[in-house]
C-alpha cells in the first residue's frame, strides 16, 4: 500500500505540475485594431449611394490572424450610415496590419444634410464614425472578436 500511495502522489504532483505549464504557456489575446481610412463616393442617385470603405486592421497580437470575414455596423455623426458584412479572407500578419475594401449601400441624403447644417467645412475637416461588430476568424482559439472604434474621416 505505501508503494501505490507514494506512486499516487507522484501521479498527482505530475498532473499538476502540467497543468501549471499549460497555464503559463497560454496565449495573451489582444483584440485587433480597425480604422476607417479612406470614403470614396462610387456612384450615387437620388434614394441610395454607393461607398468603397477601406478599412485597415492592425494586430497587436504576436501571431498571425486568419480572419474570414468581418461583419460591421458604421455610424457617421452618430447615425446609422450602413452595416453588413465582408466575406474577403485575408491574413494580417503578427504584430502587423492589413487593408480590405467593402461597398456599402446607404441612403445618406438624411445624414448628409444633417452634416451640411453643422456647417459649410464639415465634410471637408472631418466627420466623427463608429464602427462596431465581429471579425470571424479561420482557424485558432478564439473564432469571433468584437469590436468598436471611433474616428474620423473626410469623405472625398
Amino acid at each position: 500500500m505505501a508503494m501505490s500511495q507514494h506512486l499516487m502522489k507522484v501521479t498527482t504532483a505530475a498532473l499538476l505540475g502540467a497543468l501549471a505549464l499549460a497555464g503559463c504557456t497560454t496565449p495573451h489575446f489582444e483584440t485587433p485594431r480597425l480604422t476607417v481610412v479612406d470614403v470614396q463616393v462610387v456612384s450615387t442617385a437620388l434614394w441610395e449611394q454607393r461607398l468603397k470603405v477601406s478599412v485597415r486592421v492592425q494586430n497587436p497580437n504576436d501571431v498571425a490572424l486568419p480572419v474570414k470575414g468581418i461583419e460591421y455596423t458604421l455610424e457617421v455623426a452618430g447615425q446609422q450610415f450602413a452595416s453588413g458584412a465582408s466575406d474577403a479572407s485575408f491574413v494580417v500578419p503578427a504584430l502587423g496590419e492589413a487593408q480590405f475594401d467593402t461597398t456599402v449601400t446607404t441612403n445618406m441624403a438624411g445624414a448628409l444634410l444633417q452634416l451640411v447644417g453643422r456647417g459649410p467645412n464639415t465634410l471637408a475637416d472631418g466627420v466623427d464614425y463608429r464602427l462596431a461588430g465581429k471579425i470571424t476568424l479561420a482557424a485558432g482559439w478564439v473564432r469571433s472578436v468584437p469590436f468598436d472604434e471611433h474616428g474620423t474621416f473626410k469623405l472625398q
